[in-house]
């Protein structure tokens, strides 16, 4: 028995540069499609939620001249770009997957609709979705939120390139102390960084659990889906 049926995994856009300065690096591309697969392969259904930060990010537009909306927007068609590069790796590997998208590119992706995606995960197809929300001013932590609650998955597993959460940066703090679980209400009294705060209180008032673990880590997914300690989970 696995210990999810349903799962939307959300992915940053910067973990496909690998080791590269920018784009795609195919390593770290195949390396993630095989994760998809190990857990797939159990028949986990599987939702795919992918940032832009590799391409482009909307927030950073106004720095560079750009009008806020329209860098957003970019941002958008960027984690579209990522999503077909998935797409890409994940039918190499031998996986069906469907891509779809919150702004209209019928010669690409299909348009998100919401019970044609439960559908698609119904029938063992790993769906992709991009372009967030199809609205500016919204992460790609609150669309793969906004979708997780849609199509009715179990959880969300964010994956990092940290093993979950700590109350300090373990990167920059060699004595940050790991949770293995913590409840939404701690991760606002400590003031944790764990997703945007739109995004988490959807997932707080959803009743919608978070797993935050670490994707580099080969094997991981498949342990944590088959209910092994991995990352940190935030629940109610």
């Amino acid at each position: 028995m696995m210990k999810y049926k349903r799962v939307l995994l959300k992915l940053s856009g910067e973990a496909l540069l690998g080791d590269a300065d920018y784009g795609i690096d195919p390593k770290r591309l195949a390396q993630y499609a095989e994760e998809v697969k190990s857990i797939s392969d159990l028949g986990v259904e599987v939702a795919i939620v992918i940032g832009g930060g590799n391409i482009y990010r909307g927030m950073s537009a106004e720095g560079n001249g750009i009008d806020r909306v329209q860098g957003d927007y970019m941002g958008m068609l960027a984690t579209v770009i990522n999503g077909m590069a998935l797409q890409a790796g994940l039918e190499a590997a031998g996986v069906d997957t469907r891509l779809q998208t919150a702004i209209k590119m019928e010669q690409i992706a299909e348009p998100y609709i919401k019970r044609k995606a439960t559908r698609h995960l119904e029938k063992g197809r790993v769906v992709i979705f991009g372009a967030g929300t199809g609205n500016p001013y919204f992460t790609t932590d609150t669309a793969a939120t906004l979708r997780a609650i849609e199509v009715g998955a179990d959880v969300i597993l964010k994956g990092t390139r940290v093993d979950g959460i700590y109350n300090a940066d373990p990167e920059k703090d060699n004595t940050a102390v790991k949770y293995d679980k913590i409840s939404f209400e701690e991760v606002y009294a400590k003031s944790l960084n764990v997703m945007d705060m739109t995004a988490f209180t959807l997932c707080k008032e959803n009743n919608l659990p978070i797993v935050v673990f670490d994707m580099n880590k080969p094997g991981n997914l498949k342990e944590l889906i088959k209910g092994e300690k991995v990352g940190t989970l935030v629940e109610v």
